[in-house]
């Protein structure tokens, strides 16, 4: 059975074949969605137990990495939501011991599947231009950390022999060392890979040591190829999109023509459909549609990541539950309105609060809880202690601490749980 994973672009096509393939509708009329059937669809789309966490990479095709780690890190909270059993930390064996995923870029900074490096090293193509200043300038610096990592093996920018300093560079975004800009530059460009972290920082090698061969020597893919699919896997990942979804969300090098031509293709070819959700203007893929015929999963409470892909798109997370999500981390604290580290609360098909967590020294604090303006109704409590039970063995909390002010009924809650 092929890999789930694999690549559907066809490398020998040329770079500007766009064209439809015969016998495709083109432009077909966008189907009409209720909101609560996106909903559903949303709901059932993304949480639908997935058994393993290479079960959840499946329907996720990436999952975007970030080591602010309040309780767990963003691709802790999104594989929690998901898997049962799912701990903190337990992506790392599947990265960096299985190799079964790489620690990479995809949406800004993610975990892939290996299967899916050939088809992202387009972003090598791209990323080159940013760093054109370490090439040419100091290209020996380069040619220094390469060599080491060849005859040393794998390394962190502090640990190479080679080290030099830029007075000058002390304010930008990776400071003054030569070496770490240089591994950095490498590391954008595909030339060296994290082959795994110590204490959160990147231990790097050689692409060749750790990309398995057969995917190493897959031939490049066209670029409007490669646009097309990674268009693809953003609609795989959330189900429905905007065309109109913010940049970041597709974090693709390219102007928005190149990208509306590719959505043009994939709707002629019927992977994906133009769908109108009250007034909503998007496109979905057909496995999503197919979850707006199935019932509603039964109502369950989730804590979900600021940079889950349900929450990619937030104003059709707006438009559709009404919730208005923004994750503020760099708002300034006498700014914030919520809370810094914040996470959606879902329950049933409704996003009913936003809860904010802290772990540390074996307590899970519930430091912040806004209920929203909607009755979530019968079983909610039951779900919420379901829920907290699990999220703080997530965690390995063998406490729960509720700071004062919490709403009373959640604070009961919370209290009620027998932590081993």
């Amino acid at each position: 059975m092929p890999s789930p994973f694999s690549i559907k672009v066809d490398p020998g096509a040329p770079a500007t074949d766009v064209r439809p393939r015969s016998n495709c509708m083109i432009n077909p009329m966008p189907i009409t969605l209720s909101k609560a059937d996106a909903r559903k669809a949303m709901v059932r789309h993304h949480f639908t137990t997935c058994p393993t966490q290479m079960d959840a990479f499946q329907r996720l095709r990436s999952i975007q990495f970030d080591p602010i780690a309040p309780v767990g890190c963003n691709h802790d909270l999104v594989l929690q939501a998901r898997v049962p059993g799912y701990r903190v930390g337990d992506w790392q064996k599947i990265t960096y011991g299985e190799r079964l995923l790489y620690d990479g870029w995809d949406k800004q900074a993610c975990l892939v599947p290996i299967e899916g490096w050939p088809l992202r090293r387009i972003f090598h193509k791209w990323h080159r231009r940013r760093f054109e200043r370490v090439f040419e300038d100091h290209s020996h610096a380069i040619d220094a950390v390469l060599k080491e990592l060849e005859e040393r093996g794998p390394l962190m920018p502090k640990e190479c022999n080679f080290q030099e300093h830029k007075p000058e560079w002390k304010d930008t975004w990776f400071g003054p060392s030569l070496s770490k800009n240089a591994m950095r530059a490498l590391w954008y460009t595909g030339r060296v890979m994290t082959t795994g972290r110590r204490g959160g920082h990147h231990v790097y090698d050689l692409t060749e040591r750790v990309v398995p061969a057969n995917l190493f020597v897959h031939p490049p893919i066209p670029e409007n190829g490669a646009i097309r699919e990674l268009v693809m896997e953003r609609h795989r990942a959330v189900g429905i999109l905007r065309p109109s979804a913010a940049q970041e969300v597709w974090s693709l090098h390219c102007y928005a023509p190149a990208r509306m031509a590719a959505l043009a293709e994939l709707v002629a070819v019927g992977q994906l459909v133009p769908v109108e959700v009250e007034g909503v203007k998007a496109h979905a893929t057909p496995s999503f549609l197919s979850q707006t015929e199935m019932p509603s999963l039964e109502p369950s409470v989730r804590f979900i990541a600021p940079l889950d892909p349900f929450l990619w798109d937030r104003k059709m997370i707006t438009h559709l539950f009404g919730f208005d999500y923004i994750w503020e981390i760099y708002v300034p604290e006498p700014k914030r309105r919520w809370g810094y580290y914040v996470l959606p609360v879902l329950y049933g098909d409704s996003l009913v609060a936003r809860a904010e967590f802290r772990y540390r020294k074996g307590v899970l604090e519930l430091l912040r809880w806004h209920s929203e303006p909607l009755d979530p109704g019968p079983g909610f409590s039951d779900e919420l202690k379901r829920a907290l039970y699990e999220f703080a063995s997530y965690c390995t909390a063998s406490s729960i601490r509720v700071e004062p002010g919490i709403d009373p009924s959640i604070r009961t809650v919370a209290e009620s749980l027998a932590l081993s």
